[in-house]
């Protein structure tokens, strides 16, 4: 009898593992269907998915050739930089200073363009009320102790916000596309205009799908007599999940009377940029991301030096910098983004525009100036 003993411990040793690793799979599977994760393109979406150029073997790919990592870096050796590595001033020790404009009181005939912070942009063309990126949550990520935003009163929530009448998503990072932002808006926003497949995560939020345009790269809609909004392409990748690159992500061209103003999401730098500044240009406006950038993925984000190639590839006659301010998802310093691309715009055609958070620019004011606000902060 007495050789049986360890095969029964080892049954129950066995079952305990079992189901341990049940348990740790289940809690992950309820992780992941969180409605904060949104859902996966299906369906009619997932068909037109499927038919995009920029589809292949099951996930959306880049136009020019992108990998992950750079410079001999690989995804364990930036984890544990990130996480054991210690960099000085990623947040700033002050709050950034913040202007409180009113978005409800601006004059309907001025064109403007108002900085919120990170990528979220306020902007106004031909009366046009138009908001990109709205991230209003103090945290850039699935749970409140992640990613948390800096230190400040960051004073915009829905409530300040006036009737939108374009709400405009570049990709589904979290960073960009923000559930408790997106839900509490939802009341006031009467048209989006968004990537290829990014609707499937706001269907699940409950907008409407009659009012969501989604298009592929390349692809226009007419919103307006006077407005028309271009998709086009930027050097990326997406996902909420485990699963990446299943929707697409964008830049955007906004095309009036008066103005031509490109955003360009997130992107790393490439030929796309030249392309689109051939097709559009000169542009009144450039907003491009400055933000968020390391050698170690120099493809998926650019270095200050490349914003500013990338706005004189764009021919841009302004350029607004954007992708920092608020959260610290990278090793550089809050204020080097400034600091950089302040450098790099020295002798360029374009104008470097560096507001505060809420100040106004106006679109028909090309003397307006700004001060070097982040060097008082950096002191």
């Amino acid at each position: 009898m007495t050789p049986h003993k360890p095969r029964r411990l080892y049954s129950k040793t066995f079952i305990s593992v079992v189901t341990m690793l049940a348990g740790s799979i289940a809690g992950f599977a309820r992780l992941f269907s969180m409605i904060e994760f949104g859902k996966l393109p299906d369906g009619e979406r997932l068909a037109r998915i499927q038919a995009s150029p920029n589809w292949r073997d099951g996930k959306f790919h880049n136009e020019t050739a992108t990998p992950m990592y750079t410079n001999g870096k690989g995804f364990l050796s930036v984890l544990w930089e990130y996480l054991f590595v210690k960099h000085s001033e990623t947040k700033p020790e002050r709050a950034l200073p913040v202007v409180k404009t009113d978005l409800k009181t601006l004059k309907s005939d001025e064109d403007v363009v108002i900085w919120l912070g990170h990528s979220s942009w306020f902007m106004q063309m031909n009366g046009h009320k138009i908001l990109i990126d709205p991230v209003f949550s103090s945290y850039a990520a699935p749970f409140s102790f992640m990613n948390k935003a800096f230190n400040g009163h960051y004073p915009w929530q829905a409530a300040d916000m006036p009737e939108i009448d374009y709400l405009v998503i570049s990709h589904d990072h979290w960073d960009h596309l923000d559930y408790p932002t997106l839900t509490a808006l939802k009341p006031k926003v009467k048209q989006i205009v968004t990537a290829l497949g990014v609707g499937s995560h706001l269907e699940a939020w409950g907008f409407a799908p009659q009012i969501i345009h989604e298009l592929d790269w390349h692809e226009k809609v007419i919103v307006a007599d006077d407005l028309t909004i271009h998709v086009l392409p930027a050097r990326h990748f997406s996902g909420r999940g485990l699963t990446a690159n299943k929707t697409l992500w964008a830049s955007f061209m906004f095309v009036a009377p008066r103005h031509k103003v490109f955003y360009s999401g997130d992107s790393g730098y490439g030929p796309h940029f030249r392309t689109i500044g051939e097709q559009f240009g000169p542009l009144d406006f450039a907003i491009l991301e400055n933000g968020q950038y390391d050698p170690a993925w120099q493809n998926i984000h650019m270095l200050p030096e490349e914003t500013a190639v990338a706005a004189a590839d764009l021919h841009a006659k302004v350029m607004l910098p954007g992708h920092a301010g608020r959260f610290s998802m990278s090793n550089h310093s809050w204020y080097d983004p400034w600091k950089r691309i302040a450098a790099a715009s020295k002798a360029k055609l374009y104008k470097l525009l560096t507001p505060e958070m809420g100040e106004v620019v106006k679109m028909n004011d090309p003397q307006q100036r700004f001060l070097s606000w982040w060097e008082a902060k950096a002191d």
